[in-house]
C-alpha cells in the first residue's frame, strides 16, 4: 500500500505543478499572434500529450527514487523536471522565445542523458522517458521555428 501512495504522490506532484503552470501561464493572445511553422500542431494536442507524458515521467522518477540507491539518475530526473517546469513561465509568461528554446534544448539533452544513465539499471524507467525525449525534441524544433519566424 505504501508503494501505491508513493507513486500517487509522484504523479500528483508532477501533474499538479505542470497543470498549475499551464493554468498560470496559458497560451494567450501573444502566442496566438506569433507566426508558427507549418508543423505546429493544433493547440488541443498539447493538452492531450502533456498529461500522458507527465504520468510516464512521474513513474520513471518514482522507480529511480525508490530503487534505494541501486539506480543512478535521480539528480538528472530532478534537473529535467526543473527545466521542464521553467520553460512555461519563460516562454508563455516572459515571452522569451530564444531563452525558451535554450531551456528546451538543454532539457532534451538532460532527458537523453537520463535515459542513457538509467538504461543499464532499470530499462523500464528509461523506456518511460523515450516518448518524452521524442516530444521534447519535436518541441525544440517547434520552439526554434517560432523563434526563427518571429
Amino acid at each position: 500500500m505504501a508503494r501505491f501512495f508513493s507513486i500517487l504522490i509522484f504523479i500528483l506532484i508532477v501533474q499538479g505543478v505542470g497543470g498549475g503552470l499551464a493554468y498560470l501561464f496559458p497560451a494567450d493572445q501573444w502566442h496566438a499572434d506569433l507566426v508558427k511553422p507549418f508543423y505546429n500542431p493544433p493547440n488541443y494536442i498539447f493538452g492531450v500529450v502533456w498529461p500522458i507524458l507527465f504520468t510516464l515521467i512521474a513513474f520513471s522518477g518514482w522507480r529511480v527514487f525508490t530503487s534505494e540507491g541501486k539506480t543512478p539518475g535521480w539528480s538528472l530526473w530532478v534537473l529535467q523536471m526543473v527545466l521542464a517546469w521553467s520553460w512555461t513561465p519563460i516562454f508563455f509568461g516572459a515571452h522569451m522565445i530564444f531563452w525558451g528554446m535554450v531551456i528546451i534544448g538543454v532539457l532534451a539533452i538532460v532527458i537523453m542523458r537520463f535515459i542513457a544513465v538509467v538504461w543499464p539499471h532499470d530499462k523500464f524507467a528509461a523506456i518511460c522517458m523515450v516518448p518524452y525525449a521524442a516530444w521534447v525534441s519535436f518541441a525544440f524544433a517547434l520552439n526554434a521555428g517560432i523563434w526563427w519566424l518571429n
